[in-house]
């Protein structure tokens, strides 16, 4: 089956009045709808063991449940810096920027408006398999330096895996980390809690943190503690922490496997694939945001570490003029009789 990219539908109104629209690509079993209001990925419907099709992410049946939803961030595109910055402060080339404190005194996810309050302008992709969306962030929107061009492709491959891949230029020194923020539950979006979910995340480190989920250190071993999911075991409840990637490679060059997801019950199993560095591991303990509760499903965020750009130590989130900031992840989805 080629895939059907749907000609785009009103989905609603960002805050402002701005028409909103929604984006359904699908291809070998796998139905997705793209919002261009905060690139939200509103919806991922696939086949559980018996073939019976479902949605596996978190999200709402229309505009107005996103822009409503006290920020848990459901199915958002992320940016201009996921995760945290400490003290919403940060310095580059000597100058020091200061960010909105959105995350008691930290800045987190872009500042009070980020890409995910935004609304994209959106076109299929150059291949016929996707849908781009871009913007330009005028230079310093949310205290971040630099005009920043921004394009994240969803496209869907011959087997029905989810590919986004980022991109940005920038004409003055800037940081960037961008990422998606879904929620994942294999059971079925609104089946109940996914802390039943067998993980498996390929990362011997991870990323320590205060109280106030900043790194307080280099990465530290996961081995011997509650941290180590390199081989799979349910996940539980109670993280919100970054895994270092170990750096094998699989499918596309650069990339590597970061993360696989298995729900014994509907047996269906999510893969992810990605040329970032880290993965934030976030259960969902606290919120409580329309139909759903905690820990209802499990967000699996491919980016760089939080706190990068002062942390020196960590692999650099600086873009530059000249150069070019690209990501890829992709989202793969299977079925399995039996996992361990």
């Amino acid at each position: 089956m080629t895939t059907a990219v749907t000609a785009p539908e009103r989905a609603g109104s960002a805050p402002d009045g701005t028409p909103v629209h929604r984006w359904v690509l699908e291809r070998a079993g796998t139905r997705v709808a793209v919002l261009d209001y905060g690139g939200i990925l509103q919806s991922v419907e696939v086949p559980d063991r018996d073939g019976v099709r479902a949605g596996v992410v978190l999200g709402f049946d229309d505009v107005a449940g996103y822009v409503d939803c006290p920020s848990p961030y459901f199915g958002a595109l992320i940016g201009r810096y996921a995760n945290r910055i400490a003290g919403g402060t940060f310095t580059l080339d000597g100058r020091t920027y200061r960010l909105p404190r959105n995350n008691g005194t930290n800045c987190l996810h872009g500042g009070e408006r980020g890409f995910d309050k935004r609304v994209w302008d959106a076109e299929p992709a150059a291949d016929g398999h996707g849908v781009r969306l871009s913007l330009v962030s005028p230079d310093g929107e949310e205290g971040f330096p630099g005009r920043l061009a921004v394009s994240a492709t969803y496209a869907l491959d011959a087997a029905g895996a989810l590919r986004i891949e980022y991109r940005a230029v920038t004409d003055a020194p800037t940081v960037v980390n961008l990422t998606n923020h879904s929620y994942w539950n294999l059971g079925g979006a609104g089946s109940g809690r996914a802390g039943g979910h067998r993980l498996r995340i390929a990362a011997g480190h991870v990323t320590p943190l205060d109280g106030d989920s900043v790194p307080t250190g280099p990465p530290a071993p996961v081995a011997g503690t509650r941290f180590d999911f390199r081989e799979p075991r349910e996940v539980g409840s109670g993280y919100d922490h970054n895994f270092v990637l170990d750096r094998g490679t699989s499918g596309a060059p650069g990339t590597s496997v970061a993360a696989e997801l298995y729900d014994p019950v509907s047996g269906r199993v999510l893969t992810v694939t990605t040329t970032e560095p880290g993965i934030q591991l976030y259960t969902g303990d606290a919120f409580d945001a329309g139909p759903f509760g905690p820990c209802e499903g499990i967000a699996l965020e491919t980016q760089h570490f939080p706190d990068s750009p002062n942390r020196p130590d960590f692999p650099s989130t600086v873009l530059r003029p000249g150069e070019e900031f690209r990501s890829v992840t992709t989202y793969g989805f299977g079925t399995a009789d039996d996992r361990v």
